[in-house]
């Protein structure tokens, strides 16, 4: 056994409890931690992070360190940089919910920073063996410093918001990418001008809290290489940025370079979002590690079953549940977002599995949660977007009826019905009519519902892609190592004649233009869209719809994709840049007091083949959508024809139209610029087969048909 470090002089005071966490003071640092149950309390002080023995060993006096249940100590001599951790002692009673074990080295709740040496273990945080050597450790961070040059969020009104959701390492981990830092903070920021000719203003960062990526220990059973957890929503440290996404080891510099990539967003125009984990922990159930949170205060931070706490509720499909309604996690969860907020600049946050906040320390859903009601109502997030994935793993599905009056939502529905109509399903037309105008039908309970909540998409990191959506009926998740069972079986998709890859040229042409179809119906549709990244140019995982554990190029942006399918790619640029142009498009729609079946109509004509005779038949596969113009912008004429034969449609009188989009065409014909599109002759547009058009026009609405014929 190497000798123990020699300790540097310090002096040791008895501190205060607030703030929690390590903070910074002139001279020294003050160390805070709750624990109700803990009989003693070590604060362990390390010069490197694969350091065995501590360089000193700090033990708390419960009756100079601990006001009520918060230990703190004041170190002087330490600062900027100190890495430390805790030694929590007490009771090992699992049936009674409580697990602390002196052996193992924990996290700090708070921690700024983490830091992991090259031998770090996941197995060593179980059993009574010393771990210090091999543990996380929390690392002080100096966060005064950073010269923000006067950045700020951007406050962007939802309504004008277009997000692009992507996993960080994954946007540029590909040699293809061509950055100079590939799978980095400092790489996003050299897609930076890609992300600007998109037209996008938020990008939606998957999990970059300091997570576990030892969380998954399967082999990929087709090639035996290791696997890991490449989502990242296996959260450690909430406050902490994850240190392997930076370009340096040292973790003061990694939030160096979580701010320059803020900055820089915000520079050019786009909001960060953070998908944000607090639903669930890498620690896992009983049989599961102990890093930080079971070793503090076990029956605090996690929901058990009763009357035997021995086990954990797994809401979350992950193993345990986060006790998010118990006062001292709830203050921790909206500490950790003002962290967000005002050390990093970040604008908003999703929520993962969302509906999990709701529920109390017996697993029972609330009617009035209080985490969410205090995240909604706390004024330093005043500003900030909110957006709830509102369902969780143990089938609690709250879209429509989540807590609170500002939480936007992601609108699954959305989703599945556009994807059944452009698929061809019959029964889906009048759901594609609430989905187009806002998504009322969903939310008809909450007055205070606006269409700019609904955050609508086709694709998100949890499924198929748009590419695989037109190329696979059924998921291949082979290579993840669970036998094919993992992943959503429910894709609404179809391979259109071939399983995966093919060179069938009509094959080919049908799949392009039903990605075109998905995309042009989610661009026009009323509420707040978001685009998965790598969409735009055709990414595919290869039939892989749960790839949470697959960092490589199953997962990883393929940019040669980008020239490869360019047509898509221009496209795509073209829509979301007619989206932008239009607030006939973009007017946020509010619900208020009246009956949620008047929002079908609101501002919106509903045709068939024949004007105003929109088909609601089962059998139907066909809409026209006129949505009248708005705040002195045109009237836009969408018509979308899932049948497998062309219709011919009446185009409305006392306007004059140009046609802006048809998915039938080949590129550059499918979408002209909108200056110099022609107008379109006659009265009446044929629309092909498995396609959709936009037209916009020069004129007003006429009268609206009665709410009888709409809703027949």
């Amino acid at each position: 056994m190497p000798p123990e470090p020699t300790a540097a002089t310090f002096e040791v005071s008895p501190g205060r409890p607030h703030p929690l966490g390590a903070t910074l003071f002139d001279g020294g640092v003050n160390f805070a931690l709750f624990s109700a149950n803990a009989e003693a309390v070590e604060l362990l002080l390390f010069d490197r992070a694969d350091q065995a023995i501590p360089t000193r060993t700090i033990v708390l006096d419960p009756r100079v360190n601990r006001t009520y249940y918060y230990w703190h100590v004041f170190v002087r001599g330490v600062g900027d940089g100190q890495l430390y951790g805790y030694r929590v002692h007490g009771p090992y009673r699992p049936e009674k919910g409580l697990r602390f074990n002196g052996h193992k080295l924990l996290l700090d709740p708070y921690a700024s920073a983490v830091a992991a040496g090259p031998d770090r273990s996941r197995a060593d945080a179980h059993g009574v063996s010393n771990n210090a050597g091999t543990a996380l450790k929390s690392v002080v961070v100096d966060r005064r410093g950073y010269d923000w040059e006067g950045d700020q969020p951007l406050g962007l009104a939802l309504e004008r918001t277009l997000i692009y959701e992507t996993h960080l390492r994954g946007l540029t981990a590909h040699p293809s990418s061509g950055v100079s830092s590939r799978g980095s903070y400092r790489g996003l920021i050299e897609t930076i001008p890609h992300l600007q000719s998109l037209g996008v203003t938020a990008v939606e960062l998957l999990p970059v809290q300091q997570f576990d990526a030892q969380d998954v220990l399967y082999t990929n059973p087709l090639t035996g290489a290791p696997l890991s957890n490449y989502w990242g929503y296996a959260p450690l440290a909430y406050f902490a940025p994850h240190a392997s996404y930076a370009c340096s080891d040292e973790p003061r510099v990694v939030v160096t370079e979580f701010r320059d990539m803020v900055k820089a967003l915000h520079r050019a125009g786009i909001e960060v979002i953070l998908d944000v984990v607090f639903g669930h922990t890498a620690e896992s159930d009983e049989t599961g590690p102990t890093i930080c949170f079971r070793g503090l205060e076990n029956e605090a931070y996690y929901i058990l079953e009763r009357p035997d706490k021995s086990r954990y509720r797994n809401y979350s499909g992950c193993g345990n549940t986060v006790n998010a309604n118990h006062s001292v996690v709830r203050r921790l969860i909206v500490d950790c977002l003002h962290h967000w907020v005002q050390q990093y600049h970040v604008d908003g946050f999703r929520f993962d599995l969302a509906s999990v906040l709701s529920r109390g320390e017996d697993g029972q859903p609330m009617a009035n949660p209080p985490i969410l009601w205090e995240i909604e109502s706390d004024p330093v997030l005043a500003g900030t977007k909110l957006i709830a994935e509102a369902w969780d793993a143990a089938g609690l599905y709250q879209l429509g009826s989540f807590t609170g009056d500002r939480w936007a939502e992601w609108n699954g529905a959305f989703r599945d019905d556009v994807r059944r109509f452009v698929r061809g399903d019959t029964g889906m037309v009048r759901a594609l009519a609430w989905r187009l105008t806002g998504s009322f039908d969903l939310f008809a309970n909450k007055p205070s519902y606006t269409s700019r909540r609904s955050i609508n998409y086709v694709t998100c990191h949890d499924g198929f892609t748009l590419a695989d959506v037109v190329s696979y009926n059924v998921k291949h998740n082979e290579a993840n190592g669970e036998g094919n069972r993992d992943g959503a079986n429910g894709n609404y998709s179809s391979n259109y004649g071939v399983e995966g890859p093919t060179d069938d040229a009509a094959v080919l042409r049908l799949r392009r233009r039903q990605m075109k179809n998905l995309l042009t119906l989610l661009m026009v549709a009323r509420g707040t869209p978001m685009l998965l990244g790598g969409d735009e140019f055709g990414r595919t995982q290869h039939g892989n719809n749960n790839p949470y554990c697959q960092d490589n190029e199953i997962s990883w942006y393929d940019w040669a994709l980008a020239e490869q399918n360019a047509d898509l790619l221009r496209f795509v640029r073209g829509l979301i840049a007619l989206r932008q142009r239009h607030p006939t498009l973009t007017i946020n729609h509010t619900l208020g007091d009246r009956p949620f079946e008047q929002m079908l109509e609101e501002g919106v004509r509903f045709h068939g083949v024949k004007l105003d005779q929109p088909d609601w038949e089962h059998q139907s596969r066909s809409l026209g959508v006129q949505f009248c113009g708005a705040d002195g912008d045109v009237d836009i004429y969408v018509i979308a024809n899932a049948h497998a034969d062309a219709l011919t449609f009446a185009l409305p009188p006392g306007q004059r139209w140009r046609r802006l989009v048809d998915t039938a065409y080949d590129s550059p014909d499918d979408l002209l610029d909108e200056a110099s599109a022609s107008r379109v002759r006659g009265r009446i547009y044929t629309v092909q087969a498995r396609s959709v058009v936009v037209l916009v026009g020069e004129g007003a609405c006429t009268s609206h048909p009665p709410a009888s014929e709409v809703h027949a």
